[in-house]
């Protein structure tokens, strides 16, 4: 829910997301295909609390992926009504997942970030607990998200330049360079690298990659706290046209 990365090379959109949580957080469910409505499926890793999640993706070649915070670092509010992993799913299982998240009720829910990978296009969309943002982003280009709530604007950009490092020694990358980059990246500042670490209370305990074809997606769940590797796919209804293809 705390470092996203988005890269599309060829037909294939490869979204990848760190879970960064406190160390009292139940351990999730790895991920599983879970009937949403009688023509859609849901593939996504279970939080065991709430029973929502932060990365799915659906039978139709679509995404979803949730970051905590947006734009800026926020004081929580005691007792929010609803969950933000519970909004992804509710997006993602609607026939129009971005009218969706734009009608939808957001009140007394905390602010989030939702990456979305919706009918072969990519939109970033917001919620600051007062107003949505939506913005269309530029699908044949790499992108990397940081959480708000964890990152000031410094270390985003810090992070940005390690990923466009990352990219030029790695430009037709597979999921395990991916993986590596989420498990691996940064300098050696346990407190700000991509998979994260501080002091033992707060930390990266889980990554998952997204790999989207025209005919499928895999999830690949890397669960940190016991060092085992999960992986589940799930075939599209019908050929999905991603023609996403990666400039960077």
């Amino acid at each position: 829910m705390c470092t996203v990365t988005y890269i599309p090379l060829g037909n294939t959109v490869f979204l990848t997301s760190n879970r960064d949580e406190k160390a009292g957080r139940g351990k999730a469910i790895p991920p599983n295909i879970y009937p949403a409505t009688s023509n859609t499926r849901l593939l996504f890793p279970k939080d065991p609390d709430a029973g929502g999640t932060w990365i799915a993706a659906d039978n139709k070649g679509q995404a979803a992926v949730l970051l905590n915070g947006g734009f800026e670092k926020h004081i929580p509010a005691p007792a929010y009504k609803k969950s933000r992993g519970l909004v992804l799913l509710e997006v993602l299982s609607s026939n129009d997942p971005l009218s969706f998240f734009q009608t939808i009720d957001l009140t007394e829910t905390e602010p989030f970030t939702l990456v979305l990978w919706i009918d072969n296009h990519l939109y970033e969309c917001r919620w600051d607990a007062v107003q949505k943002y939506c913005t269309e982003k530029d699908k044949t280009q790499t992108h990397i998200w940081s959480s708000a709530t964890l990152y000031d604007k410094a270390i985003v950009q810090k992070r940005e330049i390690w990923f466009r490092n990352w990219l030029n020694k790695n430009r037709y990358p597979k999921a395990d360079d991916i993986l590596e980059f989420h498990l691996f990246g940064g300098e050696g500042d346990h407190h700000n690298d991509i998979r994260m670490n501080r002091d033992g209370f707060l930390f990266t305990v889980s990554v998952t990659g997204l790999t989207i074809t025209d005919k499928t997606s895999i999830m690949r769940y890397h669960d940190m706290k016991d060092d085992t590797i999960y992986c589940e796919s799930l075939p599209n209804v019908s050929p999905v046209k991603t023609e996403a293809v990666s400039n960077h």
